[in-house]
């Protein structure tokens, strides 16, 4: 195989492996293998995944009845799902497989089991929905099966990239040996993997589906669990710059460019530089494009709405700025500016800038008895001891050397 990324990779190594030790895991990551169009290897990749994970249970399309039965015999010990052509499950005739999706969604996460009525017996059923899951496909899969799932984005070999032809007969032994030892080594650490709680370089579901992993990942340790952690963080970036925004969020994106600096704006101002936007759907937006009542009806889910209000040409409805700060800050915040740190695990992380404190205080002006504020940028500031000499009143000794931290050479012993 040649996969898209070292962090494709490291989610395919590790995802492999994880499958061995489900007894151990409180949610069930999904693997979403997706391409752009045929011949991109994304059916030879699951072909290595049936050959290396635990019980595979393959099919392009199995009756979701099966599914629930294939889970049911075992449920302490359930296969592992491997679904090929995928995107007929989701397509226009997804009617027929609504069932199949719920298994696929509610089986992420232990104890989430489905009720049935058997006619037969007159009674209501359970039917066991946890299981590892992998799904290859032409597109995107819905948002809530990406939203549980390692996404690899394949795609097809250039000129000159190569790769051995997989024979099963030839390769299939090789392939089940690396699948048993796997199964060996992960199933005499069954105990400490349910007990482990990794540091997350994640938050929320994605968390949830990377922890299985990256457990696996420190427990074989070495360069592993940084690189499990940094593929966790690139293919998390991957999916989210790839993901095309709902419709409401993408509007409420686009209406913050329109504000600028503008405190209020008229729906009609508003409206007029939305449609302005010729990559935007808003013109398209229904047979006239995007009106004020449907506007107002996008935002009314995020508690925003128009009211009268008082501009220099006169009073009109229009949106106050304030309205959309909180929905802003929820659904799409702008990005932050981020530093690197390493974890440790010796790995380099993004982590976002400390925010700026805003003065509680003008300068010159007197600080309200009882209450903390911040000190103002014009306030002096006593020079410091320089080592050698006598300490300032209140002091029991000089200070300890510091270099200086704009000249990484500097020795001078001042503080």
């Amino acid at each position: 195989m040649i996969l898209p990324s070292p962090a494709a990779l490291i989610a395919v190594v590790l995802w492999i492996a994880a499958t061995h030790a489900m007894e151990a895991w409180n949610c069930a990551a999904r693997l979403v293998i997706r391409a752009p169009q045929r011949r991109c290897g994304k059916s030879r990749l699951l072909d290595m995944v049936e050959a290396m994970c635990h019980q595979p249970l393959m099919s392009a399309n199995a009756s979701p009845s099966a599914v629930y039965r294939s889970i049911g015999l075992t449920p302490n010990d359930p296969p592992t799902l491997l679904l090929d052509e995928a995107d007929t499950i989701f397509g226009p005739k997804a009617g027929d497989h609504e069932d199949l999706r719920g298994l696929l969604n509610a089986g992420h996460q232990r104890g989430r089991p489905t009720k049935r009525f058997n006619a037969g017996l007159n009674r209501v059923e359970s039917h066991e929905t946890f299981a590892m899951a992998a799904l290859a496909g032409i597109g995107a899969m819905p948002d809530t099966i990406e939203d549980r799932a390692a996404v690899i984005r394949m795609r097809r070999r250039a000129k000159g990239e190569s790769v051995q032809p997989y024979r099963v007969r030839r390769d299939g032994p090789a392939l089940a040996l690396i699948g048993y030892r796997l199964h060996e080594w992960l199933t005499a650490h069954v105990d400490e993997l349910a007990d482990a709680m990794p540091a997350m370089p994640l938050e929320d579901r994605a968390a949830d589906t990377w922890e299985p992993l990256i457990a696996v990942a420190d427990l074989a340790g070495g360069h592993w669990p940084g690189d499990a952690r940094q593929a966790a963080l690139t293919l998390l970036a991957e999916q989210e710059d790839s993901a095309e925004l709902p419709l409401s969020v993408r509007l409420l994106a686009d209406c913050r460019t329109a504000f600028g600096d503008a405190d209020a704006l008229p729906t009609a101002d508003l409206l007029q530089r939305l449609l302005a936007d010729d990559e935007a759907p808003w013109a398209t937006l229904g047979s006239g494009g995007l009106s004020p009542m449907k506007l107002g009806m996008l935002l009314r889910d995020f508690e925003i709405r128009s009211g009268n209000i008082r501009f220099p040409a006169g009073q009109a409805k229009g949106y106050h700025r304030s309205a959309f700060t909180d929905a802003w800050n929820r659904y799409c915040p702008e990005p932050e500016t981020t530093t690197d740190t390493v974890d440790d695990a010796g790995t380099a992380q993004a982590v976002p800038a400390v925010p700026a404190v805003p003065m509680q205080v003008t300068p010159g002006t007197a600080s309200t008895p009882g209450t903390a504020q911040a000190v103002p940028p014009t306030q002096a500031v006593p020079h410091l001891t320089c080592e050698g000499t006598p300490g300032t009143a209140g002091t029991a000794w000089p200070l300890r050397a510091v270099p200086d931290l704009a000249d990484d050479n500097n020795q001078t012993d001042c503080a």
